[in-house]
Protein backbone atom coordinates (compact mmCIF):
# COMPACT_ATOMS: atom_id res chain seq x y z
CA UNK A 1 0.00 0.00 0.00
CA UNK A 2 0.70 3.74 -0.82
CA UNK A 3 1.57 5.93 2.19
CA UNK A 4 0.69 9.43 1.59
CA UNK A 5 3.44 11.81 2.92
CA UNK A 6 2.33 13.70 5.65
CA UNK A 7 1.93 17.50 4.06
CA UNK A 8 4.03 20.06 5.15
CA UNK A 9 3.20 22.74 8.30
CA UNK A 10 1.15 25.70 6.88
CA UNK A 11 3.74 28.32 6.32
CA UNK A 12 2.96 31.76 8.85
CA UNK A 13 2.08 34.45 7.08
CA UNK A 14 4.15 37.39 6.43
CA UNK A 15 4.72 39.51 9.17
CA UNK A 16 2.80 42.37 7.24
CA UNK A 17 -0.20 40.46 7.00
CA UNK A 18 -0.40 39.83 10.95
CA UNK A 19 -3.07 41.25 12.36
CA UNK A 20 -2.35 44.98 13.69
CA UNK A 21 -1.73 44.75 17.62
CA UNK A 22 -5.29 46.44 19.06
CA UNK A 23 -3.95 49.86 20.14
CA UNK A 24 -5.40 52.68 22.18
CA UNK A 25 -7.68 50.11 23.99
CA UNK A 26 -7.50 52.56 27.12
CA UNK A 27 -8.85 55.37 25.22
CA UNK A 28 -11.92 55.21 26.46
CA UNK A 29 -11.16 54.94 29.83
CA UNK A 30 -8.86 58.02 29.92
CA UNK A 31 -11.99 59.62 27.94
CA UNK A 32 -13.78 58.72 31.21
CA UNK A 33 -11.47 59.51 33.70
CA UNK A 34 -12.47 63.26 34.03
CA UNK A 35 -16.10 62.67 34.42
CA UNK A 36 -15.88 59.99 36.76
CA UNK A 37 -12.93 62.44 38.81
CA UNK A 38 -15.88 64.82 38.71
CA UNK A 39 -18.36 62.57 39.87
CA UNK A 40 -15.95 61.71 42.86
CA UNK A 41 -15.17 65.05 43.71
CA UNK A 42 -18.21 66.79 43.85
CA UNK A 43 -20.86 64.28 44.35
CA UNK A 44 -19.01 61.02 46.14
CA UNK A 45 -17.12 62.89 48.32
CA UNK A 46 -19.65 65.36 49.33
CA UNK A 47 -22.00 62.60 49.89
CA UNK A 48 -19.31 60.58 52.34
CA UNK A 49 -18.52 64.46 53.94
CA UNK A 50 -22.77 64.78 54.85
CA UNK A 51 -22.82 60.85 55.84
CA UNK A 52 -20.47 61.65 58.96
CA UNK A 53 -21.92 64.50 59.32
CA UNK A 54 -25.32 62.61 60.10
CA UNK A 55 -23.87 60.77 63.21
CA UNK A 56 -22.12 63.47 65.05
CA UNK A 57 -22.95 65.07 67.78
CA UNK A 58 -21.98 68.06 69.37
CA UNK A 59 -22.45 71.95 68.81
CA UNK A 60 -21.61 74.45 66.43
CA UNK A 61 -19.16 76.19 69.55
CA UNK A 62 -17.84 72.83 70.89
CA UNK A 63 -17.59 71.38 67.22
CA UNK A 64 -18.99 68.35 66.01
CA UNK A 65 -17.48 64.48 66.80
CA UNK A 66 -18.44 61.66 65.16
CA UNK A 67 -19.98 59.30 67.48
CA UNK A 68 -22.21 57.26 65.11
CA UNK A 69 -25.35 58.57 66.37
CA UNK A 70 -28.09 56.91 64.27
CA UNK A 71 -31.02 57.93 66.56
CA UNK A 72 -30.33 61.45 64.90
CA UNK A 73 -32.31 59.95 61.68
CA UNK A 74 -35.11 58.49 64.06
CA UNK A 75 -35.58 61.56 65.69
CA UNK A 76 -35.48 63.41 62.17
CA UNK A 77 -38.13 61.28 61.12
CA UNK A 78 -40.15 61.57 64.23
CA UNK A 79 -40.53 65.14 64.23
CA UNK A 80 -41.04 66.00 60.61
CA UNK A 81 -42.47 63.73 59.09
CA UNK A 82 -45.58 65.57 57.92
CA UNK A 83 -43.24 67.53 55.88
CA UNK A 84 -41.93 64.28 54.04
CA UNK A 85 -45.55 63.70 53.39
CA UNK A 86 -46.51 67.12 52.37
CA UNK A 87 -43.74 67.01 49.91
CA UNK A 88 -44.49 63.89 48.22
CA UNK A 89 -48.32 65.04 47.92
CA UNK A 90 -46.95 68.21 46.47
CA UNK A 91 -44.65 66.75 44.20
CA UNK A 92 -46.91 63.90 43.27
CA UNK A 93 -49.90 66.42 42.90
CA UNK A 94 -47.34 68.20 40.11
CA UNK A 95 -46.29 65.71 38.28
CA UNK A 96 -49.72 64.24 37.55
CA UNK A 97 -50.32 68.10 36.59
CA UNK A 98 -47.70 68.43 34.41
CA UNK A 99 -48.40 65.00 32.48
CA UNK A 100 -51.90 66.08 31.70
CA UNK A 101 -50.64 69.48 30.37
CA UNK A 102 -47.58 68.16 29.11
CA UNK A 103 -48.52 65.22 27.17
CA UNK A 104 -51.31 67.49 24.75
CA UNK A 105 -48.74 69.75 23.95
CA UNK A 106 -45.63 67.54 22.88
CA UNK A 107 -48.44 65.54 20.99
CA UNK A 108 -49.27 68.43 18.95
CA UNK A 109 -45.39 69.45 18.72
CA UNK A 110 -44.76 66.12 17.24
CA UNK A 111 -47.48 65.49 14.78
CA UNK A 112 -49.76 68.34 14.37
CA UNK A 113 -47.26 71.29 14.68
CA UNK A 114 -45.89 71.64 11.14
CA UNK A 115 -43.71 74.61 10.47
CA UNK A 116 -44.52 75.71 13.91
CA UNK A 117 -42.58 72.99 15.54
CA UNK A 118 -39.42 75.07 16.44
CA UNK A 119 -41.22 77.87 17.67
CA UNK A 120 -43.38 76.12 19.78
CA UNK A 121 -40.37 74.22 21.03
CA UNK A 122 -38.77 77.80 22.11
CA UNK A 123 -41.95 78.71 23.69
CA UNK A 124 -41.81 76.14 25.97
CA UNK A 125 -37.77 76.16 26.87
CA UNK A 126 -38.38 79.95 27.33
CA UNK A 127 -38.63 80.05 30.91
CA UNK A 128 -35.07 78.99 31.34
CA UNK A 129 -34.13 81.68 29.65
CA UNK A 130 -34.52 83.91 32.92
CA UNK A 131 -34.00 82.99 36.90
CA UNK A 132 -35.53 80.53 39.01
CA UNK A 133 -36.65 82.68 41.24
CA UNK A 134 -38.21 85.19 38.73
CA UNK A 135 -40.46 82.87 37.42
CA UNK A 136 -41.49 81.55 40.77
CA UNK A 137 -42.38 85.34 41.91
CA UNK A 138 -44.28 85.99 39.12
CA UNK A 139 -46.73 83.92 40.13
CA UNK A 140 -46.86 86.02 43.15
CA UNK A 141 -48.49 88.84 40.84
CA UNK A 142 -50.38 86.14 38.78
CA UNK A 143 -52.10 85.24 42.41
CA UNK A 144 -52.67 87.97 43.82
CA UNK A 145 -55.79 88.43 45.91
CA UNK A 146 -57.15 90.70 43.59
CA UNK A 147 -55.54 89.81 40.47
CA UNK A 148 -57.67 88.71 37.50
CA UNK A 149 -56.98 84.52 38.19
CA UNK A 150 -58.76 84.78 41.73
CA UNK A 151 -61.79 86.52 40.49
CA UNK A 152 -62.18 84.21 37.56
CA UNK A 153 -61.80 81.61 39.67
CA UNK A 154 -64.12 83.04 42.56
CA UNK A 155 -66.64 83.51 39.47
CA UNK A 156 -66.52 79.83 38.80
CA UNK A 157 -66.97 78.68 42.38
CA UNK A 158 -63.45 76.73 41.59
CA UNK A 159 -62.45 78.04 44.89
CA UNK A 160 -65.30 76.93 46.40
CA UNK A 161 -64.32 73.05 45.81
CA UNK A 162 -60.88 73.72 46.29
CA UNK A 163 -61.20 75.18 49.85
CA UNK A 164 -63.45 72.07 50.51
CA UNK A 165 -60.45 70.16 49.65
CA UNK A 166 -58.07 71.83 51.84
CA UNK A 167 -55.98 73.61 48.80
CA UNK A 168 -57.10 76.65 49.45
CA UNK A 169 -58.08 79.20 52.33
CA UNK A 170 -61.61 81.03 51.65
CA UNK A 171 -61.05 83.48 48.76
CA UNK A 172 -57.20 83.48 49.21
CA UNK A 173 -54.55 81.63 46.79
CA UNK A 174 -51.18 82.65 48.12
CA UNK A 175 -49.93 81.28 50.94
CA UNK A 176 -51.78 77.88 50.02
CA UNK A 177 -51.06 74.45 49.08
CA UNK A 178 -52.78 75.44 45.62
CA UNK A 179 -50.51 78.06 45.38
CA UNK A 180 -47.13 75.68 46.09
CA UNK A 181 -48.48 73.21 43.78
CA UNK A 182 -49.33 75.66 40.44
CA UNK A 183 -45.17 77.05 41.12
CA UNK A 184 -44.38 73.53 41.16
CA UNK A 185 -46.14 72.81 38.12
CA UNK A 186 -45.21 75.81 36.49
CA UNK A 187 -41.36 75.58 37.08
CA UNK A 188 -40.69 71.98 36.00
CA UNK A 189 -43.41 71.80 33.21
CA UNK A 190 -40.95 71.67 30.52
CA UNK A 191 -39.26 68.94 32.23
CA UNK A 192 -42.12 67.01 31.73
CA UNK A 193 -42.70 68.09 27.84
CA UNK A 194 -39.14 67.88 26.66
CA UNK A 195 -38.57 64.09 26.82
CA UNK A 196 -42.58 63.24 25.87
CA UNK A 197 -41.64 65.16 22.72
CA UNK A 198 -38.89 63.10 21.98
CA UNK A 199 -40.36 59.39 22.37
CA UNK A 200 -43.56 60.92 20.43
CA UNK A 201 -41.02 61.86 17.52
CA UNK A 202 -39.58 58.50 17.22
CA UNK A 203 -43.15 56.68 16.62
CA UNK A 204 -43.28 56.16 12.95
CA UNK A 205 -46.30 57.10 11.61
CA UNK A 206 -46.89 54.15 9.74
CA UNK A 207 -47.62 52.61 12.49
CA UNK A 208 -50.85 55.13 13.10
CA UNK A 209 -51.37 54.04 9.57
CA UNK A 210 -51.58 50.51 9.71
CA UNK A 211 -54.13 50.96 12.54
CA UNK A 212 -56.46 52.86 10.54
CA UNK A 213 -56.36 50.35 7.74
CA UNK A 214 -57.23 48.07 10.59
CA UNK A 215 -60.03 50.25 10.94
CA UNK A 216 -59.22 51.32 14.38
CA UNK A 217 -60.89 54.45 15.78
CA UNK A 218 -58.35 57.29 16.87
CA UNK A 219 -59.30 56.96 21.13
CA UNK A 220 -58.39 53.22 20.37
CA UNK A 221 -54.99 53.83 18.00
CA UNK A 222 -53.88 56.23 20.96
CA UNK A 223 -54.58 53.90 23.22
CA UNK A 224 -53.07 51.06 21.32
CA UNK A 225 -50.45 52.60 19.74
CA UNK A 226 -49.19 55.81 20.59
CA UNK A 227 -49.94 55.93 24.05
CA UNK A 228 -47.67 52.49 24.98
CA UNK A 229 -44.54 53.39 22.74
CA UNK A 230 -44.28 57.16 24.51
CA UNK A 231 -44.20 55.25 28.08
CA UNK A 232 -40.30 55.83 28.00
CA UNK A 233 -40.81 59.55 27.47
CA UNK A 234 -43.90 59.54 29.90
CA UNK A 235 -41.19 57.57 32.62
CA UNK A 236 -38.49 59.78 31.63
CA UNK A 237 -40.73 63.26 31.83
CA UNK A 238 -42.43 61.59 35.21
CA UNK A 239 -39.10 61.12 37.07
CA UNK A 240 -37.60 64.26 36.25
CA UNK A 241 -40.44 66.83 37.27
CA UNK A 242 -41.67 64.35 40.77
CA UNK A 243 -37.43 64.16 41.82
CA UNK A 244 -36.69 68.06 42.00
CA UNK A 245 -40.32 69.17 42.95
CA UNK A 246 -40.20 66.90 46.15
CA UNK A 247 -37.12 68.52 47.16
CA UNK A 248 -37.77 71.93 46.20
CA UNK A 249 -37.70 74.58 48.66
CA UNK A 250 -38.37 77.93 46.56
CA UNK A 251 -41.65 77.45 45.36
CA UNK A 252 -43.02 76.80 49.31
CA UNK A 253 -40.93 79.80 50.66
CA UNK A 254 -42.54 81.93 47.71
CA UNK A 255 -46.23 80.84 47.49
CA UNK A 256 -46.79 79.35 50.70
CA UNK A 257 -46.76 79.28 54.17
CA UNK A 258 -45.47 77.79 57.58
CA UNK A 259 -48.73 75.07 57.19
CA UNK A 260 -47.17 74.16 53.47
CA UNK A 261 -43.84 74.04 54.24
CA UNK A 262 -41.79 70.66 52.18
CA UNK A 263 -39.28 69.15 53.56
CA UNK A 264 -36.57 71.15 51.80
CA UNK A 265 -37.36 74.13 53.48
CA UNK A 266 -36.81 72.49 56.91
CA UNK A 267 -33.51 71.05 55.53
CA UNK A 268 -32.85 74.29 54.61
CA UNK A 269 -33.84 75.95 58.06
CA UNK A 270 -31.82 73.56 59.92
CA UNK A 271 -28.01 73.81 58.13
CA UNK A 272 -28.75 77.98 57.47
CA UNK A 273 -31.08 79.13 60.40
CA UNK A 274 -30.86 76.26 63.35
CA UNK A 275 -27.59 75.20 62.35
CA UNK A 276 -28.49 71.67 63.41
CA UNK A 277 -25.97 69.88 60.94
CA UNK A 278 -26.61 66.25 61.96
CA UNK A 279 -30.20 66.87 61.81
CA UNK A 280 -29.93 68.47 58.00
CA UNK A 281 -28.18 65.88 56.92
CA UNK A 282 -30.10 63.04 58.03
CA UNK A 283 -33.00 64.55 56.43
CA UNK A 284 -30.88 64.40 53.17
CA UNK A 285 -30.38 61.08 53.34
CA UNK A 286 -34.17 59.89 54.57
CA UNK A 287 -35.39 62.03 51.26
CA UNK A 288 -32.73 60.67 49.41
CA UNK A 289 -33.63 57.12 50.35
CA UNK A 290 -37.58 57.52 50.03
CA UNK A 291 -37.32 58.92 46.57
CA UNK A 292 -34.64 56.08 45.83
CA UNK A 293 -37.25 53.43 46.59
CA UNK A 294 -40.35 55.35 44.80
CA UNK A 295 -38.41 55.57 41.47
CA UNK A 296 -37.11 52.04 41.86
CA UNK A 297 -40.65 50.61 42.55
CA UNK A 298 -42.06 53.10 39.77
CA UNK A 299 -39.77 51.93 36.96
CA UNK A 300 -40.62 48.29 37.78
CA UNK A 301 -44.20 48.66 37.59
CA UNK A 302 -43.96 50.75 34.59
CA UNK A 303 -42.30 47.59 32.62
CA UNK A 304 -39.70 50.22 30.50
CA UNK A 305 -35.94 50.94 31.11
CA UNK A 306 -35.88 52.17 27.51
CA UNK A 307 -35.98 55.86 28.89
CA UNK A 308 -35.40 58.77 26.57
Amino acid sequence: MSTLAEAPPPLAPPESAQPPRRRGRFTPYWLLLPGILWLIVFFALPMVYQASTSVQTGSLEQGYKVTWHFATYWHALAEYWPQFVRSVLYAAAATVLCLLLGYPLAYLIAFRAGRWRNLIMILVIAPFFTSFLIRTLAWKTILADNGPVVHALNTLHVLDVTGWLGWTAGDRVLATPLAVVCGLTYNFLPFMILPLYSSLERIDGRLHEAAGDLYARPWTTFRKVTFPLSMPGVVSGTLLTFIPAAGDYVNAELLGSTDTRMIGNVIQTQFLRVLDYPTAAALSFILMAAILAMVTLYIRRAGTEDLV
